[in-house]
């Protein structure tokens, strides 16, 4: 997987800002700085993104890339190992849901700039 069409890919919606505050390795992307996804860049590449619980589960138990977040509420996020077997597509869309999920919980006034 291109971890910079991934990059370029969260860096075109909306509000977006990404920074590495945890270690060199993780790069973590935010709107109205709020986490939506957590680029793992070791090479045993993940990201990590917010998703709805129950479809959480769901796609956990669809694809065996797709883990309970690492480090994360293991309710709400999702890591989706970078390794081929999920196609791009869906890792996009993953994007997009968590993205949106983040944006919809924001203060009125936050979205307001969105």
């Amino acid at each position: 997987m291109d971890m910079e069409a991934i990059r370029d890919y969260c860096l075109k919606k909306k509000g977006v800002t990404e920074s590495f505050p945890f270690d060199e390795t993780t790069l973590v992307f935010k709107v109205a700085d709020k986490m939506f996804a957590l680029l793992n860049l070791d090479s045993e590449s993940s990201i990590n993104l917010k998703c709805d619980p129950e479809l959480a589960i769901s796609l956990r138990e669809e694809f065996s890339s797709v883990l309970p977040g690492y480090h994360m509420n293991k309710n709400h996020w999702n890591t989706v190992l970078l390794d081929g077997s999920v196609p791009v597509k869906y890792i996009f869309e993953w994007i997009d849901m968590s993205y949106n999920l983040v944006k919809s919980k924001l203060p009125v006034r936050k979205k307001t700039g969105l």
